[in-house]
């Protein structure tokens, strides 16, 4: 019947192993059976299974991850630029880069550790990064996986340079979904929006709820910090806990724009939907010595429990 925590190995859910490109990727597992796993590409989670081997984030099957090109899918981390909205390559390099493990990490606070698998990884950067972007700083990138499979990602970052930087920052969350006409997103409705289709034109939302019948790329502003995706053929509601982490991004291709994808399949755009908690109006400006902190965490429950405890927003 599971594992007792007092019995469970910690170091046991920590396995390194290599992806097929030989790349390192780290492995947690829950007592109860849930699993995640990292990419040191990147520090992207690739994989989020629950306790019966199901998959939670969506990849799709034309991506690779290798570089010099990110995976389309998972979890991948924007920084310091989100999408092309700065002079660097595309929701910039961090995805990009490989990432070491910390092998003497900060332990988890006492209340936040029982049955709680979890890694440390660092990115500092390379002297070819310091020229595209010349400011010295530390990611440390938090991954855990708990006892009930919840997903959490802390990433802290530290200027560690003479003079102060801004970014923006995002958790590029790929959800897998059933089918995309059957989805909706609570939490952010009446709030202002930038939409990316319309030249970043501000708009308010209008809906009682976000469904879904055509492209979408959209930035929503000063969004609560609980929003949940509700897949009705599923029946189980992802509830997205943010910190730090102001604005959400809500993008699906659609049919048109995934047929002109090379790293995407004419049709996945119904099997999944992205939404990001991010910080892209106002990017963190962070002087010599401070340190930003973001936090991302992901629930799955029954769509029923949602109903019942009307909504999950509540806070569960």
């Amino acid at each position: 019947m599971g594992h007792s925590a007092a019995v469970w190995d910690q170091k046991a859910a920590i396995e390194v192993t290599k992806d097929w490109n030989g790349i390192d990727q780290v492995v947690l597992r829950s007592p109860r059976g849930a699993s995640a796993r990292i990419s040191l590409y990147g520090g992207q989670v690739t994989s989020w299974r629950n306790d019966r081997g199901e998959e939670l984030l969506f990849t799709s099957s034309k991506s690779i991850l290798k570089a010099p090109k990110g995976m389309q899918g998972g979890i991948p981390i924007c920084f310091p630029q989100f999408g092309s909205c700065g002079l660097l390559e595309k929701n910039g390099f961090a995805r990009n880069k490989i990432w070491t493990i910390d092998d003497n990490p900060p332990p988890l606070p006492t209340n936040d550790s029982t049955g709680k698998a979890f890694v440390d990884l660092l990115l500092r950067p390379s002297e070819e990064d310091l020229k595209s972007w010349p400011h010295s700083f530390e990611f440390r990138l938090r991954v855990s996986l708990a006892t009930n499979g919840d997903l959490t990602m802390i990433s802290r970052i530290r200027n560690i340079d003479s003079k102060p930087f801004s970014f923006s920052f995002a958790y590029h969350t790929y959800l897998s979904v059933s089918d995309i006409s059957e989805v909706r997103i609570e939490g952010l409705e009446t709030l202002d929006y930038l939409d990316y289709l319309c030249q970043k034109e501000r708009f308010t939302e209008q809906g009682d709820a976000i469904t879904f019948e055509n492209e979408v790329d959209r930035v929503y502003l000063s969004s609560p910090n609980i929003v949940a995706v509700l897949d009705h053929e599923k029946k189980r509601t992802f509830v997205i806990r943010k910190e730090g982490l102001p604005d959400v991004v809500v993008w699906n291709p659609w049919e048109k724009k995934s047929k002109t994808m090379t790293d995407f399949g004419d049709e996945e755009y119904k099997q999944m939907l992205c939404v990001d908690a991010a910080v892209i109006e106002k990017p963190i400006m962070l002087k010599p010595g401070e340190e930003w902190k973001g936090r991302l965490g992901i629930t799955v429950v029954p769509s029923s429990y949602c109903s019942e405890h009307d909504p999950c927003l509540s806070g569960l």
